[in-house]
């Protein structure tokens, strides 16, 4: 048999699938499009949180610790994920893997205490004074 007609059968689901998926999506746009709600009260554009409305600026500036912390948040939780698949395979890795993980704690431990070190994990507020004008 003929390598092109080989891969035009091995070909041709992805591309019926592809023609569905957009197919799909074409048609659930328009049906929300059709059948959708209308809204024309003037307070529907106006933004609320919890049925409030909002007073005040909605650019608050926050402090780049709350960023930080969500760094190290996530950074800490994916490699709860890489200890957690470890401890599954624990009994397949043997020692060589044990002694891996203690490497790997143990440089997540350095880590963390060079962050402590640096204070990036230390919420009190540095209040600077400023130079009083005469």
């Amino acid at each position: 048999m003929d390598t092109s007609a080989i891969q035009s059968i091995n070909v041709w689901p992805l591309a019926a699938y592809f023609l569905l998926v957009i197919v799909l999506v074409a048609g659930i746009l328009a049906l929300s499009y059709v059948i959708g709600e209308r809204h024309t009260a003037s307070a529907a554009d106006e933004p609320f949180e919890s049925g409030i409305v909002t007073v005040g600026r909605a650019r608050v500036r926050l402090s780049a610790k709350f960023y930080l912390i969500a760094m190290f948040f996530v950074i800490f939780d994916v490699e709860a994920v890489f200890l957690f698949a470890w401890a599954i395979a624990f009994r397949e890795l043997g020692w060589a893997g044990y002694i891996e993980a203690i490497i790997f704690i143990g440089v997540l431990g350095a880590a963390l205490a060079y962050l402590w070190r640096l204070g990036a994990l230390d919420w009190t507020s540095n209040v600077r004074t400023l130079p009083k004008k005469r």
